[in-house]
């Protein structure tokens, strides 16, 4: 039996959105429930994908199927596609089962040439709109299927209107029309080499290729990679019969949703114009007039909208993005779907929509999309303000918000110019651990180099910090301290503004105004913890990192890095010492300086935290990152030391690794020098006593130790360890549980994780590096290259910003299974990057880990990601 490739409206429903897309099976489910809604057929998403098989060409088998069903839309309408009494003229338009708005244009007026558009006056006795419908259609095709830019069509038009002295394109007469409709023709053949296609099913084969085509253009890739929408969906193509909103005064068309976009008010917000077609209304050539005064114009039309509004949002049972066309008083719907709308309004619209009885709580927390919760809890830029302003360049949205401020070079100077109470934005080709404070100082990170998974990027998101990464049309002259871009050179002394949810950056001062959590945040927050089962901690570093993040809602600290604090001015120095140190006594003697400071900070933390479970990682990066690089610090160090200049230069050299991230780091510095885990491990439980005995909360310790990849190396540092704590316990004379685990980030460990859990209390998946280890690429470089992947479709999606299920899931897996079998209250979490992404939640849900853990800034999406987990999987 023949695959059916094509479906009439009237075939299909909701159900199989797959299969006819989400416009497809929304027009079929309102044709099902009695919308007045024109007619025709869907060409489907298997066809697009058979497309691409077959080598980017169309069968006969599936051209034959479209013919079949034009044969029944011509009965359907009494009309005839390429007929000269009645001619059938149709719009063609793309539907992916996902949204994708502005992925692909819609072509109206198909059908049309020079026989039809003479028999379509004929038929109306309207000249003008019969030429104003044949010279949008030319234009529209040669646009959207021929790539011929329509700029060029709007100067033919915009000259005409010169030289007839008129401003509106309605002001045109049917002759000006005309004469247009040969000027078009003729540019057409110029730019094309042959003459503009006349046979109407010529046109509507070369449209529905072009929107198959379209499935693949650059813009719809990088939305695709942006929204998780897999490339092998497809995307399907709808033909409909036209119903025309520019034949006169008793005609128009508008765009309808129903409640409103950007407030989520419980209020219909519709714009429609007379005698237009849809595009007149998106374009913006002429200013809409609001809904209410259809009431003034058609009362019987407007009670007869307002009906199915209510209607088709009761139906879907969310707020409705439409659009509709009148045609010589007869009202038609052209297309429905879940609007899109502003974070602040899904939430008030979610909450709505269950006072108002029409969802219950779960249903409701499907309809926010965890990452629009990002945009709620970072400034933005004045919408008035941005619209006067061009960017300059644009690079990766890596942590959302905005920034403004003066351009700065050095971490240094960047913490100089803020303390002086200047606002600066640090702009560097990467950044390295040892620029934290110039981060933490600065209102904005820009990069040149780097992804959304590079140092910059999640130290950005960590602190809430705006940054735009990988922006290579910058040229940064970090030692000249200037930034060229477009030929234009800015100083310290220029302002520049930076967008980290769009990318783009502004070569000027642009206002920015902080986010507005309102109650309605509140309530469904509230309802996403209700449901979830998944625990939410977050990666937090210091004291205010971790009360941010106990705002947010965590529920603990699954990663804080003790690196972090080692940079810090008043203790780098110490730091330098202990890594210089020649023997034993020298590191020890430096490393006593170091931990009534790391006592502090941990003190600090636990107090924030109240007895919540907090994990602290042991030293993990390589010593040569805490060393100085510059001649004059090298020369200070040395001085402090007592150390000639040439020597400490020589010792720093030699610490220099040819691969550090897989070198002398992690549990290995511990295994190498025990004495740095021995001062770590000291400080970490007598700050708990301290502020157990002082505050009396419940404090049980997580120790984490990084980078293991065989049980006897962890035992040995576990020893350490537990030999300190213990006798500091003993010596107090206090009671304190502490647990003792390792970062799973080294595929052996996860292969033998059977074993690791024979001395690893809790397992916290480090997924950056073993995501790093498992594919063999390191993630600061990967930039550089997974461009060219994602447009060669090696991959679809950056595995540093979304977990690989497929080859680190299965780690993961296997790692949880193996964990789990040796030490069935073994405690599993996660705080690599993905902590805070969706998909890779919903993925942590399923497998059954404990917690994940992510930025502080994330944790309300991971919390809604995770409460969303465990409605569809109770479902």
């Amino acid at each position: 039996m023949e695959k059916k490739y094509v479906y009439f409206f009237n075939e299909g429903d909701a159900s199989m959105r797959n299969l006819l897309g989400g416009k497809g099976s929304n027009l079929a489910e309102m044709t099902k429930i009695g919308i007045p809604v024109p007619q025709g057929f869907i060409v489907t998403t298997e066809a697009c994908n058979k497309y691409y098989d077959d080598g980017k060409t169309i069968t006969d088998e599936v051209t034959g199927q479209i013919y079949k069903q034009l044969v029944e839309l011509e009965k359907v309408t009494g009309k005839q596609f390429g007929g000269l009494e009645n001619p059938l003229l149709v719009s063609v338009r793309s539907g992916a089962r996902a949204s994708m708005p502005g992925m692909m244009d819609t072509i109206l007026n198909l059908g049309l040439n020079d026989e039809t558009v003479e028999a379509m006056i004929r038929l109306t006795g309207n000249e003008r709109f019969a030429y104003d419908s044949y010279r949008r259609f030319i234009q529209m095709f040669s646009d959207v299927v021929m790539e011929i830019d329509k700029k060029n069509f709007e100067a033919l038009i915009d000259k005409m209107k010169e030289e007839r002295g008129v401003k509106l394109d309605t002001d045109l007469t049917a002759d000006d029309l005309k004469e247009l409709v040969g000027q078009f023709k003729e540019y057409y053949k110029k730019e094309k080499g042959e003459d503009f296609p006349s046979d109407p099913k010529k046109q509507l084969i070369e449209s529905i290729l072009a929107v198959f085509r379209s499935w693949d253009n650059p813009r719809a890739v990088v939305y695709r990679r942006l929204n998780d929408i897999p490339a092998s969906w497809g995307t399907a193509v709808n033909v409909q019969e036209m119903v025309f909103g520019n034949k006169g005064e008793t005609s128009g068309t508008g765009v309808a949703f129903s409640r409103n976009p950007s407030t989520g008010e419980h209020k219909i917000f519709a714009e429609y114009l007379m005698n237009a077609q849809g595009e007149d209304v998106v374009a913006g050539i002429r200013t809409p007039e609001p809904i209410e005064k259809l009431n003034e114009e058609m009362p019987e039309i407007y009670k007869e909208f307002m009906d199915i509004v209510h209607k088709l949002e009761n139906h879907y049972k969310d707020m409705q993005d439409m659009e509709f066309t009148i045609e010589e008083g007869k009202l038609y719907f052209l297309q429905t779907r879940n609007g899109k709308r502003t974070a602040q309004a899904a939430l008030k619209i979610a909450v709505d929509l269950v006072e108002e009885k029409m969802l219950t709580k779960e249903e409701a927390i499907l309809k926010v999309e965890p990452k629009q919760l990002d945009t709620l809890l970072h400034p933005a830029f004045d919408i008035k303000d941005l619209e006067d302003n061009t960017p300059i360049a644009k690079g990766l949205p890596a942590s959302p918000g905005a920034a403004c401020g003066k351009i700065t070079f050095t971490a240094k100077e960047a913490k100089e110019r803020h303390e002086k109470g200047e606002k600066v934005v640090l702009v560097r080709l990467e950044t390295s651990p040892e620029d934290i404070e110039g981060m933490i100082a600065a209102e904005g990170i820009l990069t040149v180099r780097g992804g959304m998974t590079s140092h910059a990027a999640v130290v950005a998101r960590g602190m809430g910090t705006c940054c735009v990464a990988g922006c290579g049309e910058l040229k940064v002259d970090e030692a000249k301290k200037k930034l060229t871009v477009g030929g234009k050179v800015y100083t310290g002394d220029d302002y520049i503004s930076i967008d980290g949810s769009t990318g783009n950056i502004y070569g000027t001062s642009i206002k920015t105004v902080d986010p507005e959590i309102s109650g309605h945040f509140e309530t469904f927050m509230a309802w996403a913890d209700d449901v979830r089962k998944l625990k939410v901690r977050a990666n937090a570093d210091t004291p205010g990192d971790a009360a941010q993040a106990v705002t947010f809602g965590a529920e603990g600290i699954g990663l804080c890095r003790t690196e972090h604090m080692f940079f810090a001015e008043d203790r780098i120095a110490a730091v330098r010492e202990m890594i210089v140190s020649k023997n034993e006594v020298q590191r020890r003697k430096a490393l006593a300086k170091i931990l009534p400071m790391q006592k502090e900070d941990f003190v600090g933390l636990y107090e924030v935290m109240e007895g919540k479970p907090t994990t602290i990682r042991l030293l993990d990066p390589p010593l040569h990152e805490f060393l100085p690089t510059h001649e004059d610090e090298i020369r200070a160090l040395a001085k402090d030391m007592e150390l000639e200049y040439e020597e400490l230069k020589s010792t720093i050299e030699s610490l220099h690794e040819v691969n550090p991230m897989m070198g002398h780091r992690g549990c290995r510095l511990a295994v190498s020098y025990p004495e740095i885990a021995e001062m770590q491990a000291t400080a970490i439980i007598e700050a708990a006593i301290e502020v157990k005995e002082r505050k009396g909360f419940d404090i049980v310790p997580e120790i984490m130790i990084p980078l293991v990849g065989e049980i006897k190396e962890l035992k040995y540092v576990k020893d350490i360890i537990t030999t300190t704590a213990d006798k500091i316990i003993k010596e107090k004379g206090v009671e304190l549980k502490y647990l003792v685990g390792t970062m799973i980030e080294i595929p052996r460990a996860a292969l033998t994780a059977d074993e690791i859990a024979k001395e690893a209390e809790f397992f916290s998946f480090g997924t950056n590096d073993l995501t790093q280890m498992t594919f063999g690429f390191s993630r600061d470089d990967a930039g550089n290259f997974l461009k060219d992947y994602y447009e060669k479709k090696v991959y679809e999606s950056d595995p540093f910003a979304k977990l690989d299920q497929t080859g680190v899931g299965q780690l993961i897996e296997i790692a949880t299974e193996k964990g789990r079998k040796t030490r069935p209250d073994i405690k599993l979490g996660i705080c690599g990057e993905h902590g805070g992404d969706p998909s890779s939640v919903e993925f942590c849900h399923n497998v059954g880990l404990n917690y994940v853990s992510c930025s502080p800034f994330r944790v309300p999406l991971a919390r809604l990601a995770a409460a969303q987990a465990q409605v569809k999987n109770k479902r």
